[in-house]
């Protein structure tokens, strides 16, 4: 969780952790509660790789196709980002400036029950579609289409921000995930170095003399 002395979002017109309480008591017991964020959630990223893989078909501009993919990913990202990372699990991630100029992160995650169906579909998209973007890459790579191989890199740095930026949030807002594995890593290298060290070693066997007749 973030610390008290973070700044509140000046687009915070509903604290963040206080959605359920404004909610009315009978939209909860529904099998989806935000059944609009859902689908604007699989929306924009599923437009993005349609248009990615058909757009030959309805126009024949290079830089037409390219503007209608990388608008439907920046929809995609600030909808992900903002609201239904929020509203369908509970967690949000962000960046803000101090007075220092200094730049900081922060990943947050409120505790509470969340619908268990629109959970289920907030990570499964969030899961496959860099997936999918990861395939186009090795197409395009392989197909040497340079041109393509640029936007789909712009799909694979938007849907993996934020991917990365959930998944920090899921495993705890204090958590860094990068310092937890070099730490596991120090700390076997040094476990075996000392292993070796203490182990003793196998002393060669002594020749026995041979015996005299």
């Amino acid at each position: 969780m973030a610390s008290a002395t973070v700044p509140l979002l000046e687009d915070d017109t509903i604290p963040f952790g206080e959605e359920d309480e404004m909610r009315d008591p009978s939209v909860a017991a529904k099998k989806y509660t935000h059944p609009y964020v859902t689908f604007f959630h699989l929306f924009f990223r599923g437009a993005a790789v349609v248009m990615y893989m058909f757009c030959g078909w309805f126009v024949d501009s290079f830089i037409t196709s390219f503007v209608f993919v990388v608008l439907f990913l920046s929809a995609d990202f600030w909808t992900v980002k903002n609201i239904t990372g929020r509203l369908l699990v509970g967690l949000r991630w962000w960046n803000y400036v101090d007075e220092e100029g200094k730049s900081h992160w922060v990943f947050e995650s409120k505790k509470g029950r969340v619908n268990n169906n629109e959970a289920r579909i907030f990570w499964l998209g969030l899961i496959l579609f860099p997936v999918c973007w990861g395939l186009f890459f090795l197409v395009a790579l392989l197909g040497m289409k340079f041109k393509w191989l640029l936007l789909v890199l712009i799909a694979l740095a938007l849907n993996g921000a934020n991917l990365f930026g959930y998944i920090k949030c899921n495993f705890g807002a204090k958590a860094d995930l990068n310092s937890a594995a070099t730490d596991f890593v120090k700390t076997q290298i040094f476990k075996n170095a000392v292993d070796i060290m203490t182990k003793p070693s196998a002393q060669p066997p002594t020749a026995r003399p041979a015996n005299v007749v």
